[in-house]
């Protein structure tokens, strides 16, 4: 009876050995081929948003030269407007001009949406800055002069 069970083991223990290296062999051949996988769809990812990320940086350009005063106040002036109302039209146009371009942050590296978040951030304070020290009864062309010279002091200091 006992060689009978010796006999058996002698048997089971090669096989279960077999078994047991050939799931090692097989694992890691799935493995191995999840790696691929998972390679090959991050490379299809990376190919496909590569567009969507060039898009958002232009884009994103595209916003700082709209808001840059340079470009802003012509498209704003207007003959006869207060400092008060440019003040506002500027704000708000900013404001709109970075709520329509948010959706881009998915797309750009958080210390580049960051840069961009300060530099709206800084424009705001200039034109806050230049619009204190004219007044809301000034007009909108003594805003637009010191709004230029604080823009241009900035920028030097820069």
């Amino acid at each position: 009876m006992e060689k009978e069970w010796t006999d058996v083991l002698l048997y089971f223990i090669p096989a279960g050995l077999i078994l047991g290296g050939m799931y090692l062999v097989i694992k890691k051949f799935i493995d191995r081929d999840q790696q691929i996988r998972l390679m090959e769809l991050k490379k299809g990812m990376h190919r496909d948003s590569l567009p969507l990320k060039l898009q958002a940086i232009e884009r994103m350009v595209l916003f700082l030269e709209r808001i840059s005063p340079d470009t802003l106040l012509p498209r704003l002036h207007r003959g006869g407007i207060s400092a008060g109302q440019l003040h506002s039209d500027l704000l708000s146009t900013i404001r709109s001009e970075f709520e329509h371009n948010l959706t881009q942050q998915v797309y750009l590296s958080d210390e580049v949406w960051e840069q961009v978040k300060k530099a709206k951030e800084e424009l705001l304070k200039i034109i806050n800055t230049a619009a204190s020290e004219t007044g809301q009864q000034a007009t909108g062309v003594h805003l637009s002069r010191s709004e230029e010279h604080t823009s241009e002091l900035q920028s030097h200091s820069d």
